[in-house]
């Protein structure tokens, strides 16, 4: 089963005198890329919550947030006095130097300016440390679960997309023999055209040969079926194959461009390309595999 790099998950714990809510959320992206937005109060703790964020989550652009609300009688958000009382006196003392009126409303000045609040400096409680831990495991357990159930999602999807190339690289074996005849009576055609043209027709039938050998797609066809069945395989291997099937998807898109360029047939060049449409679908969601 893949994991796609998308994922979301929070989680929230309530103590005596706080809350804490803790989200995460990833992207995809070729390495991990960890951006986190963490309280002072739990500076500390930052560590150990990236290490095990790199650890559990592996790759992915990961954005993790701690918030904390106090809900305590000591939560409660005070008048810093001397910071106000500071600002009051400096605006009264440039107020007389230039001679500028006194604002009607101290209050609505005073409180917007830094500082004009304060918190008293948190603490952290009794087994505080080991519920954000906590609260930060089941917030990475959601998201893992998430990206398990948008792997299932791209599985299926990708599923779909091989057997439908599959099912294309079938109906190609028609039109092949078809391709060659015509290319086989045009080029007569063209030669009995020319007025008193002599050839050796054993040499013209060696060079018929070995024209219609350069354009001979089999090789192709057998290298795209093995690499449609790789595909498949490697989904089913387990967690971590996002370059590896990318790769693949590469050597896929490879073997339909060389099949492309050989076909010289209308109806082998509509087969290729809905081959390669089918091929865009994957490359452009193998992004999000892990």
């Amino acid at each position: 089963m893949i994991h796609s790099m998308t994922g979301f998950g929070k989680a929230v714990a309530e103590l005596p005198n706080r809350k804490i809510t803790v989200e995460i959320k990833s992207l995809n992206s070729k390495q991990l890329d960890l951006s986190t937005r963490i309280p002072a109060i739990y500076r500390e703790k930052e560590m150990e919550i990236r290490s095990e964020i790199a650890k559990r989550l592996e790759r992915g652009k990961v954005d993790f947030s701690i918030f904390v609300e106090n809900i305590g009688r000591s939560a409660c958000t005070q008048l810093n006095l001397p910071v106000i009382e500071g600002y009051y006196n400096q605006i009264k003392e440039a107020s007389e130097n230039l001679k500028v009126a006194l604002p009607a409303d101290w209050f609505q000045i005073l409180l917007r300016l830094p500082e004009a609040m304060k918190t008293d400096t948190m603490e952290l409680e009794d087994n505080e440390s080991e519920v954000l831990m906590q609260t930060i495991d089941k917030a990475i357990c959601q998201l893992e679960e998430f990206r398990l159930q948008e792997g299932a999602m791209l599985q299926k999807l990708f599923t779909q997309k091989i057997n439908n190339i599959a099912a294309l690289l079938k109906d190609v074996a028609p039109y092949e023999q078809e391709r060659v005849e015509k290319i086989k009576m045009k080029i007569h055609e063209a030669l009995s055209k020319i007025e008193n043209f002599d050839y050796d027709k054993n040499r013209f039938e060696q060079e018929m040969i070995f024209y219609i050998e350069k354009l001979d797609i089999n090789e192709e066809k057998h290298r795209l079926d093995n690499h449609l069945k790789y595909f498949i395989e490697t989904m089913e291997g387990g967690k971590g194959q996002g370059k590896k099937l990318g790769f693949i998807s590469q050597e896929i898109g490879r073997e339909i461009n060389t099949m492309g360029s050989k076909s010289n047939h209308a109806e082998l060049q509509k087969i290729v390309v809905r081959m390669k449409d089918e091929l865009e679908q994957i490359k452009e969601q193998v992004l999000n595999v892990m």
